[in-house]
């Protein structure tokens, strides 16, 4: 793809009574961030329109009954449900879910189908979206379901990128759930992400320990030593540059988060906690691993201020950024792989 082409980013709007319609109407009242992407929101229009009259929001729209119709250019939106929708600002409601599961569903179909390139998805509650087919812990979840790949969740800036090796479980399952084959799979779905999607060409990875102190020599536990240190000799044997286990609380006060491309946490706050104390707002959440791309912003909801017209939209736009860069950049990686295969013939 040339660089000038515009790349369609597929926009679900998470729920409707949220802060995720308004960051992505905001994020496109800048009318330079056309330049970038052809914009395609999963919704309808009557539900645009009411939130463009309730924030006051000055922006326009084309309005479309099918992906192939959406115009360069332009912010579209396609019409996927007719009714109109009841909007409770700040209230978890049944209805709310149904219609953000809705939107994801019809945008991941036109993924799949490349109708788009890439997906940027606002906000859900995990909890009223659930439904007979929708029995996910979270948008990562549904995508692997969906789509080609093991799913990787990361946590990212341009600075920081923290990757899970359990993502949304119980904390009473973490330590069952950690095994050297898990371990082995994500230090190596980590390694690929970090090559093929952010041309890192020899990545460096910090592992984080499970237990305090890394389990203190089996006083506190022995799964770093028996079960962390001996996967990670094993890996580092192969070439790959990857170190740890390191005691959690103290490797980001330290600042040695800096020296690594990549951190691994082994459970999901042991490595969110403190990316978002570090990046909060600025962040996205980004579902590598799979065979297309996958952003969102580092947030919720945020019902506490939805409908207020303070939500901040950096982290989505970021996101939006985000996907953009690595889709160009996987592109490039493939490009440049398919070439040396055939130089090698």
């Amino acid at each position: 793809m040339n660089k000038s082409e515009k790349i369609k980013v597929g926009i679900s709007i998470g729920d409707c009574n949220g802060v995720g319609i308004e960051i992505i109407l905001k994020t496109f009242l800048d009318k330079r961030m056309l330049d970038f992407c052809t914009p395609i929101i999963f919704g309808s229009t009557k539900l645009i329109s009411f939130y463009k009259k309730n924030l006051n929001i000055d922006i326009q729209f084309n309005g479309i009954k099918y992906v192939n119709k959406a115009l360069t250019g332009k912010l579209n939106i396609l019409n996927i449900w007719n009714e109109d929708v009841p909007v409770e600002l700040g209230k978890a409601t049944k209805v709310a879910g149904e219609h953000a599961f809705k939107s994801l569903e019809s945008a991941t179909t036109a993924l799949v189908k490349g109708e788009i390139d890439v997906l940027v998805t606002a906000p859900i509650n995990k909890n009223n979206i659930q439904s007979e087919n929708f029995h996910f812990a979270g948008h990562t979840e549904y995508l692997e379901s969906k789509l080609d790949g093991e799913s990787l969740m990361i946590l990212m800036t341009d600075e920081l990128k923290i990757g899970l090796i359990t993502g949304h479980i119980p904390i009473s399952k973490v330590a069952e759930t950690i095994t050297p084959e898990l371990i082995t799979k994500k230090v190596e779905n980590f390694y690929t992400t970090l090559v093929q999607d952010f041309a890192i060409s020899k990545p460096k990875i910090a592992v984080l320990g499970l237990n305090p102190h890394c389990g203190d020599h089996g006083v506190i536990g022995n799964e770093d030593d028996e079960i962390i240190k001996p996967t990670l000799t094993k890996i580092q044997e192969e070439g790959k540059l990857v170190y740890g286990p390191f005691a959690a609380d103290s490797f980001f006060g330290s600042d040695s988060y800096k020296n690594f491309d990549g951190i691994l946490a082994m459970y999901h706050d042991q490595g969110l906690a403190p990316f978002k104390t570090l990046s909060f707002g600025e962040g996205v959440n980004y579902t590598a691993g799979l065979n297309k791309i996958r952003t969102s912003p580092d947030h919720g909801t945020a019902y506490n201020i939805a409908g207020k017209g303070i939500a901040n939209i950096s982290s989505f736009k970021e996101a939006i950024f985000t996907a953009i860069k690595i889709y160009r950049t996987r592109k490039d990686y493939k490009l440049l792989t398919k070439n040396v295969l055939k130089a090698e013939k």
